[in-house]
């Protein structure tokens, strides 16, 4: 029953450096219904998006080696990954990194800290208006 429910709900696949971010995300969502992955190498991330498969993607800004722009770039030149909704959840709030952050291919951008219950809002709404089906 609960596979069912999940399949419904759809995928989320969360791409944060922060381990304590993306477990508390994994719980929230996935408790709500959702199958969650989650990745804290934003390298990895690029490849867990194409085998995966995500309805949306949960994307910070802020990471080592390949930040959430370039991330989000790399997803958009990509075929595979190029329609899947990003939803950008990050520290950086000046405007110009919300203006990046949409010039990259963002479809979404909330600030951290963030409510989960606000988040999962956001999620139903992506999920809702995706022409990614679930």
């Amino acid at each position: 029953m609960l596979g069912d429910k999940i399949a419904k709900l759809g995928r989320i696949l969360v791409i944060d450096d922060e381990p304590e971010i993306t477990e508390i995300i994994k719980a929230y969502m996935s408790n709500a219904g959702y199958e969650v992955e989650v990745e804290n190498q934003p390298q990895n991330g690029l490849g867990d998006a194409k085998n995966f498969k995500p309805n949306v993607i949960i994307l910070d800004i802020q990471m080592p080696f390949m930040d959430g722009y370039e991330v989000c770039s790399q997803l958009r030149a990509d075929p595979d990954t190029a329609e899947t909704p990003v939803l950008f959840l990050t520290g950086k709030d000046a405007r110009e990194d919300q203006g990046k952050a949409f010039g990259v291919g963002g479809d979404f951008y909330i600030k951290k800290p963030f409510s989960c219950q606000r988040l999962l809002q956001m999620v139903k709404t992506i999920m809702l208006t995706s022409n990614k089906p679930a």
